[in-house]
């Protein structure tokens, strides 16, 4: 049975579109369009971001999570996408204000889209060689090639993992196409998702491989950076902002994606900051899940007074000590791997959190009553 529902008056609203409303157990966002005050369903149709809160470019609103958008006349897509459809209400225009109608003249249309790669079970084989993922950070110009001091050290620690016998991935992260985060997670928790809403909707954003490696295939991951004005690179720091969707599954959904798996770094610069950088990246990734052998980095430096970029690539090119300690990084990490896969069982048992992100803290006796 159709039921209209009085909004208020259309000056009223005019000066509050867009807006949403609850009437019964419908949403519904309010337009301003064309001259005409239109109504359609307020959850888009991928994960419920507020409509009434996006763009109105044209006759389409863009959800304001990811970008999704619906006709604010008929409630689909653009062309190409028109099988999707949020619900779509009649407006009706009376002497005494504006009425919507419920419930919608035109329901809302999912379509069952394939799940994502990345949420599917991936099993390793059972006494399977250890998986070292090795990802460089460094940026570099292909046109114009010249020595990275991270790249040269990460090579030599493939190289050992390779005489360990493992299974191997080399990442360069500037041979990768991928996007800005977007600051998703800035516009509200629920809209950093996993997958990465970003991975899902753009299919030429190649981090996949990144969550792919890290989430799904690595036992051990080694991080190389150079330090670019006493920070980590550009690179890294565009990686971990997109790495957020995987923490953030900590944080709103108290669910650990990467559990039993080992990281260590490798750091070289010209400027001498490494303490800090290893403390920022230790942080990161230990609130990622991962967990770090004793002495979990190797690092190099000409320090701050030495403005010398072609004696620090010597130094590392000759430098038989730093290639020693490259393996050196490679064989404790997996040698702290193996000992945690010894003991996977004791270690998959839930572990308490409490004062994490995710674990909220309960009120003190008497808290409430004093507030009041």
């Amino acid at each position: 049975m159709a039921t209209w529902h009085r909004l208020g008056t259309k000056t009223d609203l005019l000066a509050r579109v867009p807006l949403a409303a609850k009437l019964e157990r419908y949403e519904v966002a309010v337009f301003h369009y064309d001259g005409q005050l239109r109504a359609i369903g307020n959850s888009c149709n991928h994960r419920g971001g507020p409509l009434c809160e996006g763009r109105l470019r044209g006759e389409f609103v863009m959800c304001p999570w990811h970008a999704w958008e619906y006709s604010v006349i008929t409630g689909k897509g653009p062309t190409g996408y028109d099988e999707e459809q949020v619900p779509v209400f009649l407006v009706e225009e009376r002497p005494d204000g504006i009425y919507v109608q419920t419930p919608p003249v035109m329901p809302r249309k999912l379509l069952k889209h394939k799940p994502s790669h990345l949420l599917e079970d991936h099993d390793k084989p059972s006494g399977g060689a250890p998986r070292v993922l090795l990802l460089s950070t460094t940026a570099m110009d292909d046109a114009n090639p010249r020595f990275s001091t991270s790249d040269a050290l990460l090579r030599h620690a493939h190289d050992q993992a390779r005489r360990r016998g493992a299974d191997t991935q080399y990442i360069q992260l500037r041979d990768l196409k991928f996007r800005h985060c977007e600051g998703n997670y800035s516009k509200a928790s629920h809209a950093c998702t996993w997958p990465c809403a970003i991975t899902e909707r753009d299919p030429e954003d190649q981090l996949a491989a990144v969550y792919e490696g890290l989430v799904h295939w690595a036992d051990v991951v080694l991080i190389a950076t150079p330090i670019r004005w006493g920070n980590a690179s550009s690179l890294y720091y565009k990686m971990i902002e997109r790495l957020n969707c995987v923490q953030n599954q900590i944080t709103t959904n108290n669910r650990v994606l990467i559990r039993n798996k080992v990281a260590a770094f490798i750091i070289t610069g010209g400027q001498d900051n490494i303490q800090a950088v290893a403390g920022n990246m230790f942080t990161f990734w230990s609130e990622l899940g991962f967990v770090f052998p004793p002495f979990p980095f190797i690092a190099h430096s000409r320090g701050w007074d030495a403005e010398d970029m072609q004696n620090n690539v010597r130094q590392v090119r000759m430098s038989d000590v730093l290639r020693a300690a490259s393996s050196e990084l490679l064989d404790r990490t997996l040698d702290f791997w193996t000992i945690l896969d010894r003991h996977k069982a004791d270690l998959d048992k839930p572990m308490e959190r409490a004062g994490r992100k995710a674990n909220t803290l309960a009120e003190p006796p008497g808290v409430v009553e004093l507030a009041r």
